[in-house]
Parts: C-alpha cells; sequence; structure tokens
C-alpha cells in the first residue's frame, strides 16, 4: 500500500454500518470526491461499500462476511460510520465488526485529536480566551480490551456467576504506541508527551507501562514528558488543558479521555480519528468518534464534521497533507460561518453542511 500520489487512485473500502454511520459515510464520500474534483487528475477515489452491520446481523446472524478479513485486506484504507443499534447487544456488535478489524489489521494507533473550533461554544470557560489544541493518542490493540475473560459459574444458580475481564499489557505493545506518541510530539509546536497511567492500583499492567514509558522517553531528550494518573488527567482536561500536547494512553483510559475532550471542545460529533497500521501491512480504518445514534438516524441532522476530519487524517495517511489542510480549512470556514448542526448550536442539515464544505473547498 504505497503513500505515492502521483496520478493515484485510492480504493477505500466504505463500512457505513448503522444509524448515523450511513449519513456521515456518505457526507465524507461527497466531500472527498468535490476534493479529487479539483486535483485535476492527480488522485482520485474508488469506493466499494459493504451492507455489514446490525441490519446484515439481523439477515445473517453475523455483523460482517465471514471472508470480510480478506476482501478488506486490499484496500488503501477503510473509512468506518458507526457500530451499533437496540437491537443487538452492544458488545455483539461491536467485537463482531468494529474491533474484529481493529485487532485483525493490527491497528494498533489510535489517534483523536482534540480541536476547538472558532464559532462553536465549549462548556469550558478557559476555551474562551486560550488557544486549546491536543491529540490523545489510544492503544487500539491490547489493554482492556483485549478480549480475554469469561464468565463462569452460572450453574450455580441466580447471583452465583462469576465474570472475569483480564487487561492485557506487552511491553512490546506499550512501546511501540508510546514511541508513536513520543514521534507525534516532535511534529507539534509544543513538544510535550503526557503519559496516562493507574499504576498505584493496577500493579502490573500498569506498572510495566510506566516503566517503558520511562525508558523510551530516555530516547526523546528533546521532549518533555509527565505521568499522570487518569483520574487527575480527567481533572487536568478541565482545569489545566492548556498544558497538553500529546496524551497517551491504553485502551479504555485513552477511549474514555478523548470522549471528554471532544466533549470540552463542543460535540462529539466533531470529533475525528484514525486507527493506524503503522507499518501498513494492513490498511487503516478512518472513523468518527461519536456512535450510531438511533434517536437522531435517518433525520437527516447528523453533525458530519467528525466524519470529515477523519477524511482529512486519511488524506494525510495518503501523503496528502496540503488536501488535508485545505479540507481542515474549509471544515474551519463553514463553521465560522455559521452553518453548524444542531448538536454546536445551529440549524443546518447535514446535507448544507456538506454543500457548505464543498463550497468552501472550491474557493
Amino acid at each position: 500500500m504505497s503513500a505515492s500520489t502521483e496520478s493515484r487512485t485510492f480504493r477505500i473500502a466504505a463500512i457505513p454500518a448503522d444509524g448515523v454511520g450511513r449519513e456521515v459515510v456518505n457526507a465524507g464520500r461527497v466531500v472527498l470526491d468535490a476534493l479529487a474534483a479539483r486535483s485535476a487528475g492527480r488522485f482520485g477515489f474508488e469506493w466499494t461499500e459493504f451492507p455489514w452491520g446490525c441490519d446484515y446481523y439481523a439477515e445473517t446472524g453475523r455483523m460482517m462476511a465471514p471472508d470480510g478479513l480478506d476482501v478488506l485486506k486490499d484496500f488503501d484504507a477503510l473509512y468506518f460510520g458507526a457500530v451499533g443499534w437496540p437491537t443487538v447487544p452492544d458488545h455483539v456488535s461491536l467485537w463482531g465488526l468494529r474491533l474484529h478489524i481493529c485487532q485483525n489489521f493490527d491497528q494498533w494507533a489510535n489517534v483523536r485529536p482534540v480541536h476547538f473550533h472558532d464559532g462553536i461554544v465549549s462548556p469550558l470557560r478557559k476555551a474562551d480566551d486560550t488557544d486549546l489544541d491536543w491529540v490523545v493518542v489510544r492503544e487500539n490493540s491490547e489493554g482492556e480490551y483485549a478480549g480475554l475473560g469469561g464468565r463462569n459459574l452460572s450453574g450455580r444458580g441466580p447471583g452465583n456467576e462469576v465474570a472475569i475481564q483480564s487487561s492485557l499489557f506487552t511491553e512490546a505493545g506499550c512501546e511501540r504506541i508510546i514511541r508513536f506518541a513520543f514521534d507525534l510530539a516532535r511534529t507539534r509546536q509544543r513538544r510535550k508527551v503526557s503519559s496516562v497511567t493507574k499504576s498505584n492500583a493496577q500493579q502490573y499492567g500498569m506498572v510495566l507501562w510506566d516503566e517503558t514509558f520511562a525508558r523510551v522517553a530516555a530516547d526523546y531528550p528533546d521532549v518533555e514528558t509527565e505521568s499522570v494518573l487518569v483520574d487527575a488527567m480527567a481533572a487536568k482536561f478541565v482545569l489545566h488543558p492548556e498544558d497538553l500536547s500529546v496524551v497517551v494512553a491504553s485502551n479504555l483510559n485513552a477511549d474514555i479521555l478523548s470522549d471528554l475532550g471532544s466533549a470540552l471542545a463542543g460535540s462529539l460529533g466533531l470529533a475525528a480519528s484514525a486507527n493506524l497500521n503503522p507499518e501498513r501491512r494492513f490498511p487503516s480504518m478512518f472513523e468518527p468518534v461519536h456512535g450510531s445514534a438511533p434517536d437522531i438516524a435517518g433525520q437527516g441532522i447528523a453533525n458530519p464534521v467528525g466524519a470529515i476530519g477523519s477524511a482529512a487524517l486519511m488524506l494525510d495517511h495518503f501523503g496528502l497533507p496540503a488536501e488535508a489542510a485545505l479540507l481542515r480549512k474549509a471544515i474551519e470556514t463553514t463553521i465560522a460561518a455559521g452553518v453548524r448542526t444542531r448538536d454546536v448550536g445551529g440549524t443546518a442539515t447535514t446535507d448544507e453542511v456538506v454543500a457548505a464544505l464543498v463550497e468552501n473547498l472550491s474557493r
């Protein structure tokens, strides 16, 4: 999967999945195709859409086709919507599709920028007069979401079942995500990595995490470091967010903290993410952070900014930084002009936001 951009057609597998995922993936496709159209043939996108998700589960008893991974492995990237619907237990839908892809394609680096947009009122008062912008780097292959454990002893009768859920921390897994975070910090204006831990209570896995962080940090003397307990880091997101640049954390901790960051920025609908296989042995997957939102699905009011921001991350992955920057600029211009969906205080529909974005791209 080369990152060359000369007369390149990128083959993208679109997996809208459930609820508003279908609406925002379609929105992202429209914007990306508009961006390609203005490239004078330098690049383009070839889309293949897959019907996997909870409706597919209702028909087949599976969240994706049995040969789905084999089908997906030769694409340049995956563009994902959202998974989950009230008719399917959440652990079935998540493990059957999104996590199935992430783990089998070793998409071990989950990058979730926390970006504050002009024109959107943050519940964080500090955002009114302080420039805030950080990124959460999430270990995406093991940790608390390793899927190890089981349920036993149900035969003893009601109230006697035992469930064991084990976290997995490997030195190799810790090192690669921590090193990724340090390399990312070197590209930012403030070179700082904040490690999130809970080693005071989790005395095995998170102590290994801490020791690995200290060892890797020694290779980056030009980067500031700190190690913060997860509960203290949650407070820091609110009280001292200006002190953050790159935050690296385990699977569960980063999942929670990144959602907190997006809420502070104004809405989960704004949040973009990339599930990366940095070695490019497998395709990476790009998706908004928000869920399938059954309460508003089909109404045409879903915020497409998270999905379109994820498309910008995909452009970066393809070696198209100028185009990614152009797309982000169009997002900023659209929001600043007041074309915003309801979750961020506006009245625009999904299609109206998309139309404004396309128009701003042409400018």
